[in-house]
């Protein structure tokens, strides 16, 4: 029974021996305050620990339980989802609204292409009796016209004195009997609406065309020379014009084999190549263009001293004058004759790769080109520099284990971002005096040490690409991550999960040079449709759509 204490209102009036009893009344029930206090925070401590590890074991089943998806997927030949997201640092670091400068905006409306009227019609009313004229209303009405022409061609024919016949010239863009504006719609409807082949079909023969899915295959995939070489030239303009380029690539189904297409894109221009292997000596070779040579100079030696291949044999490979190869049979040729063994993958790999860099230098490609990538070996080649999206996208992955660990996560994550957020400022207002100042704070954030083994473990990778990912310090030109290679690659994978692989070669070249054009002409700001119709012979007189490759280096 707890003892009742005398009243403290009135302690003037009370013994010595009652202030004593209060005195330690009060003490006493301090102290017992106190333990429950102290066993109050225990219990608040000890539900913290067990929450942020029911945080973490629930973290844990989400991703055991995503892997199981995977494999389910896998094993039902369904595509897998990714275990993680986004993290949204580009999107979170950009500047606020009140930060960017106000740019006028582009006028919509109605009446913004009135001035393209193709014909005008009135329309008349039978008014009453005593009625007054008060003029015309103008109302404009877009529309499409869709109708199937069948023309027939009554071509001349004439024998001249010495027995030579003379026939007369179709119309340009007439292929097998169909005419060109045909062959522009199925182009574009299949490359930038994704309309696979039977559907384009079912579509035509709706309108009232009576066409095969096996003619508009051809339609699609052949006598595309022209497409091809204007294709080849944008690569070769934007490689030798562009400041920097960024490089990704993807899976890609041929003939029922895996294949990989890898996209090429800079400011201006963008394509698509779909190889076997997406090697280095594979991208190199991409790099490389049309041409078909391979070049020992002083180049293709420097790619070598990196790549630390033997000195005796570099030695014996070097001459006066830059050696050239027409192809890769005398290029093999001289590498057996100098003593290296052609059937060490290894050895010979590193020196074609060597050959066909001196190729790319010689044909004054990759002047002081910047290749951005996100890390994956077959792309560290030349002025190289890392992608910070996939940087974070590490620190992201990792699991921790503790509650210590996740803060440690969380701080570190928090410190990467508000670097980030500083270069994109960087970029906006370049200032080389600051340049030292960055690359402390990096080292001071990447030299941190937690105690966490696997975030140390990476801020350690990290901080060995220093100059790869502070690239953008030397050049604020180049981007800071390969997000528009990313945004490229996504109309290929659209194209390959509603249409599929590709089974012939022609096949193949047309889905990446189409889709290389169409991106392309994106970024130029030119109608796909409008350039596929001056490209066939039926686009506007008097406006000619330029090449684009002297766009390319119009814009350089």
């Amino acid at each position: 029974m707890t003892k009742r204490l005398p009243s403290p209102e009135h302690a003037d009036t009370l013994s010595l021996n009652a202030l004593r009893s209060l005195v330690s009344g009060l003490l006493e029930r301090s102290q017992q305050a106190e333990a429950r206090l102290a066993k109050l925070e225990a219990d608040n401590i000890q539900l913290r620990e067990e929450n942020a590890a029911l945080r973490l074991e629930n973290t844990r089943l989400k991703l055991d339980n995503q892997l199981l998806r995977d494999e389910i997927a896998r094993l039902k030949n369904l595509p897998p989802r990714p275990p993680f997201r986004s993290s949204g640092m580009d999107k979170a670091t950009d500047a606020k609204s009140d930060d960017k400068v106000q740019t006028q905006k582009k006028p919509r409306g109605a009446k913004l292409d009135v001035k393209r009227v193709s014909r005008q019609e009135i329309l008349r009313v039978n008014a009453p009796a005593g009625s007054r004229f008060k003029g015309y209303k103008s109302v404009y009405v877009r529309d499409l016209v869709f109708k199937a022409e069948l023309v027939h061609y009554r071509r001349e024919c004439w024998v001249t004195p010495d027995g030579k016949t003379i026939l007369a010239a179709l119309p340009a863009g007439i292929v097998g009997g169909y005419g060109a504006n045909l062959r522009r719609l199925c182009l574009m409807l299949h490359a930038q609406g994704q309309v696979t082949a039977a559907r384009l079909t079912t579509l035509l023969n709706d309108i009232g065309l009576d066409v095969s899915k096996r003619q508009i295959v051809r339609l699609l995939t052949q006598q595309l020379d022209g497409f091809v070489a204007e294709d080849a030239a944008v690569l070769h303009a934007g490689l030798v014009s562009s400041s920097y380029i960024t490089v990704d690539d993807t899976g890609a189904r041929h003939s029922h084999n895996p294949y990989y297409a890898t996209h090429i894109g800079g400011p201006n221009f963008t394509v698509f190549r779909t190889t076997k292997s997406k090697s280095r000596l594979n991208f190199l070779s991409l790099l490389r263009g049309n041409y078909q040579d391979y070049v020992l100079n002083d180049a293709a030696f420097d790619y070598l001293k990196e790549r630390r291949a033997d000195a005796a044999i570099t030695a014996g490979l070097r001459a006066l004058e830059p050696q050239h190869f027409c192809n890769q049979v005398p290029f093999m040729t001289h590498l057996a004759e100098k003593g290296i063994d052609i059937f060490d993958r290894q050895e010979i790999g590193t020196h074609a790769e060597a050959g066909l860099w001196g190729s790319i230098r010689h044909h004054g490609l990759m002047g002081n080109t910047v290749i951005v990538s996100d890390d994956a070996g077959q792309f560290r080649v030349g002025n190289h520099a890392l992608c910070w999206v996939h940087a974070e996208r590490l620190l992201q992955k990792l699991m921790p284990g503790t509650a210590t660990e996740e803060r440690s996560l969380t701080m570190v994550r928090d410190l990467v971002w508000r670097f980030y957020k500083v270069l994109k400022a960087y970029k906006q207002n370049p200032s080389p005096q600051a340049v030292p100042a960055f690359r402390r704070r990096f080292d001071r954030i990447f030299s941190l040490r937690t105690g966490y083994e696997a975030l140390d473990k990476l801020l350690e990778r990290l901080h060995r690409r220093k100059n790869e990912l502070l690239k953008v310090l030397d050049h604020p030109e180049i981007p800071l991550h390969t997000n528009a290679s990313e945004n490229d690659l996504r109309s290929f994978v659209t194209k390959r999960k509603i249409s599929g692989g590709t089974m012939s070669r022609d096949g193949r070249v047309a889905r990446d040079v189409m889709l290389g054009l169409m991106k392309t002409c994106q970024k130029l700001g030119l109608s796909f449709y409008h350039y596929l119709g001056d490209r066939l012979g039926i686009g506007n007189v008097g406006q000619p759509v330029p090449p684009l490759s002297a766009i390319i280096l119009a814009r350089a």
